[in-house]
């Protein structure tokens, strides 16, 4: 009988277990993100290969050797190898770390596609929502035969900015991300592989789970627009969180998220609200979101963006609001409030993120019921 793709990738991992060697990883963008989770691998004595698609961002650390980390982690993290060629990046790496804004999954799915082998372990961080639904839908375009295996995370691990093209600060390393593979059934074999390097990873039960926990969708796109006139101002010369969430503004936040737990709440898919994330992220209590947000101090020294055409709103609301809105919408849920904030966005910057964004079709799951999509996200064909 024919080897089937599941067993393909079971031989693929049992062998990345029996070698013993710690797993190859490849990050992919070397951004505030990327450069962070690059330097801390290399300090911790991972092989790390970095990719980035504009090769000129890459000249520093390939003439370092490498990422220079300080903050909650320090040291100097050692670089084997950075590429602007994908194929290069990716061959002979166990675990593809994909650290770009959502807006970019598209791209590096449509890169990657000619480069997988089977086996490999493709981890997006985060996928905002629904990123691993739209990176098979691109894969499977493709006509991708290789038996990867997707996965991604609710969250990024860390609180970061890059101070230069080789520089990262790591100001907070999250206390636990939840991460699920699609299908569900591979988070027991992947997990442990990816503990290795990130303990702070936990199972969650599926990427419908995964991207209902997107708090991105609730911090950042609102807040950004309703703190424009202060950004355009002082090209954000103040603390984002702490000084740009007032009681008010975290009131608009707090409805904000009631409707990102409805939708959740609607495919049968349990979710903390935001004010309770910031407690089991950082350890942040509060009687209200607004308490919360003044009692996590790892978002003290987070500056506001310059201005406001920042990933903020140009990632969060076409990849995390308007999939939320998109799906909400399919099953009849009310998110006036996600409405008004994509408005306030489509207004402010002249485009239309509706249009732009990741709605149900992009997915995959236009039309589906609710059974069909759960049945998707656990692997019941």
């Amino acid at each position: 009988m024919p080897v089937t793709q599941d067993e393909q990738r079971q031989a693929a991992l049992q062998s990345l277990r029996e070698r013993g060697a710690k797993p190859t990883f490849c990050v992919v963008g070397a951004g505030h993100g990327g450069l962070a989770m690059a330097g801390h691998l290399g300090i911790m004595g991972f092989p790390v290969r970095l990719y980035n698609r504009t090769e000129e961002n890459l000249h520093a650390v390939r003439w370092h050797g490498g990422v220079k980390v300080t903050g909650e982690v320090q040291g100097f993290g050692t670089v084997q190898l950075a590429t602007s060629a994908m194929a290069e990046a990716i061959s002979g790496a166990d675990v593809l770390m994909v650290v770009v804004p959502a807006t970019a999954h598209r791209f590096v799915a449509e890169q990657m596609a000619p480069c997988l082998r089977t086996g490999q372990i493709v981890v997006l961080n985060p996928g905002r929502t629904g990123g691993a639904l739209e990176f098979r839908q691109v894969l499977n375009s493709k006509d991708n035969k290789e038996s990867v295996i997707l996965a991604e995370t609710s969250t990024f691990l860390y609180a970061s900015r890059a101070l230069s093209r080789f520089e990262a600060r790591i100001f907070r390393i999250k206390n636990s991300v939840r991460l699920a593979t699609l299908p569900a059934y591979w988070i027991p074999e992947v997990l442990p592989i990816l503990n290795q390097a990130f303990p702070q990873f936990a199972a969650g039960d599926s990427v419908l789970s995964t991207g209902m926990e997107n708090i991105g969708a609730i911090f950042h796109p609102a807040l950004t627009l309703m703190n424009a006139g202060w950004i355009e101002t002082t090209k954000g010369d103040f603390d984002y969180y702490i000084g740009g969430i007032s009681p008010s503004v975290a009131r608009v936040l707090e409805r904000l998220d009631a409707e990102r737990v409805a939708v959740a709440r609607s495919m049968g898919v349990h979710t903390v609200s935001a004010r309770e994330w910031l407690y089991l992220t950082y350890d942040s209590p509060g009687r209200d979101l607004y308490e919360a947000i003044q009692n996590t101090g790892s978002y003290r020294g987070i500056r506001a963006p310059q201005n406001i055409l920042h990933r903020y709103v140009t990632e969060d609301v076409p990849m995390s609001l308007v999939p939320l809105a998109s799906i909400g919408k399919m099953l009849g849920v009310a998110v006036p409030m996600m409405d008004m904030v994509i408005g306030m966005a489509n207004v402010m910057h002249g485009r239309d993120y509706w249009k732009e964004g990741r709605t149900v079709a992009h997915m995959g799951i236009e039309g589906m019921t609710v059974k069909q999509i759960r049945q998707m996200a656990v692997g019941i064909e």
